[in-house]
């Protein structure tokens, strides 16, 4: 990550050296896994002003801490599928930092997730949990069991037998786990019948995402991709810019993706793509949200299925491609690192003007360098997809008071938490030198508030 600042060299230099020194250690503790490498040296080097201002933070080894989870726990998850034959996935739960809350973070269900993947995403939920200026701390679990293709039965069974093993180690005033991907609210409500079980007790805040008659809270399947526009849109509008008559593509097409369309609709936009893990549609007219809510919500159907209904969109093999369509503002909302180098470059050749990440870390180091370089508005995951996971700590506030609010509540609550994330990030930014730089201000105002307990409380 390119950090340009007006900082003295030789104070520079040493928070450098410690840094790269740091980064190395990381490397070798943690060999071949590279999204969290990926995760932390965007985050190490961007942190590179904040440590030079104040070296109290290398003197208290903040960074040194915080790159090392307080535990990674791993385990077997033995079920029986619909044909009763045995079968053995890997669970996954990683508790990073609870300086300022329980640890909080989804679980994620795709057979891509390993140690490296959850170790990357519990690290950024870190600081992304710190800048909603909620109490919750850092964490991130999953599984490498695939839900696609299994029967509710077989799902119920898999989430009873992770649940058994997760309960020992999540709580209300502990660990809150999430849904993510491949996690929706029937997984949930399948691991909290089983906590509920093995508790012998009514305990609704030890989970989030949860259905609304048994403790969800209302807005929370909206939250990510609502809070995700609510971003960019206060990014847009400091530079007189807007969503209104915008040609938006957005990659995807579950929760975050489907979200992240109406919200964008409602303010104006056209959104002419979005995609799935086969392919993407085009739609040059603009793409009907309620056949895609249909399909994907009710019918779990796939984007090829689209053009079946509207024969003037195009479906295309293949996700990648998604981002040679020209737009305005790009919502990459699918999954890690779908836009590299070559599809950023391409993105600005097609005169993009803004990018906000709905998904975690979807772009790679070598395309934010691209869209910062060339004056692209660049939203990071870690505060545009910060969303999700305010309205989880509104879901847990909601159970502590036994209460539960109306959407236009939560939405209002959501709204204020996204102003705030961008004010901080932006007013961060300026006072360390990168005044527009919402990838180090981010980083550095959720730095900050996680350092600052830290070293309050001690080693």
């Amino acid at each position: 990550m390119k950090v340009l600042t007006e900082v003295e060299p030789m104070h520079r230099r040493t928070a450098e050296d410690y840094v790269n020194q740091l980064f190395e250690t990381v490397i070798q503790r943690n060999p071949n896994e590279l999204e969290f490498h990926q995760a932390v040296k965007e985050v190490l080097h961007s942190l590179t002003p904040v440590l030079d201002k104040n070296p109290k933070y290398i003197e208290h080894a903040i960074l040194d801490q915080l790159v090392e989870p307080d535990r990674c726990i791993s385990f077997r998850v033995p079920w029986v599928d619909d044909k009763g034959k045995v079968r053995v996935n890997r669970g996954y739960r990683v508790q990073f930092s609870n300086a300022i809350g329980p640890y909080k973070g989804g679980l994620r269900f795709h057979p891509s997730v390993n140690a490296s993947i959850i170790k990357f995403l519990g690290f950024e939920q870190i600081f992304k949990n710190s800048l909603t200026g909620q109490p919750i701390g850092g964490g991130k679990g999953g599984s490498d069991f695939d839900p696609k293709g299994k029967s509710d039965l077989e799902i119920m069974r898999f989430c009873q037998s992770f649940m058994t093993e997760l309960r020992k180690y999540i709580g209300p005033d502990m660990d809150v786990p999430a849904g993510d991907i491949g996690v929706g609210a029937k997984e949930i409500g399948y691991m909290f019948g089983q906590y509920k079980k093995l508790a012998g007790a009514y305990e609704a805040g030890v989970l989030t995402g949860k259905g609304i008659g048994y403790g969800g809270s209302l807005g929370r399947k909206e939250a990510t991709g609502y809070g995700a526009v609510y971003f960019v849109e206060h990014m847009l509008n400091d530079r007189n810019l807007s969503f209104h008559g915008s040609t938006v593509v957005v990659s995807g097409s579950g929760n975050v993706s489907i979200y992240a369309m109406e919200k964008a609709m409602q303010l104006g936009a056209k959104v002419v793509a979005c995609s799935d893990s086969g392919g993407f549609i085009y739609h040059k007219d603009g793409i009907d949200l309620s056949t895609i809510k249909r399909l994907k919500e009710v019918e779990n159907k796939r984007c090829r299925d689209y053009v079946l209904e509207h024969p003037d969109a195009i479906y295309t093999e293949g996700c990648s491609g998604i981002w040679t369509l020209p737009c305005d503002i790009a919502l990459p909302c699918a999954t890690q690192n779908e836009i590299d180098k070559a599809s950023a470059e391409l993105l600005v050749r097609n005169g993009v003007k803004a990018v906000g990440e709905g998904a975690n870390m979807p772009s790679t180091l070598e395309a934010i360098d691209i869209f910062l370089e060339n004056k692209v508005l660049f939203a990071p995951a870690k505060a545009a997809n910060a969303g999700g996971v305010s309205v989880s700590a509104l879901e847990m506030a909601q159970n502590s008071a036994r209460l539960s609010w109306t959407m236009e509540e939560v939405d209002a609550r959501l709204q204020t938490i996204m102003n705030n994330i961008y004010r901080e990030s932006m007013k961060a930014s300026e006072e360390y030198g990168v005044p527009g730089n919402l990838v180090i201000g981010a980083n550095i105002a959720g730095f900050v508030r996680v350092a600052e307990a830290m070293i309050a409380q001690g080693v």
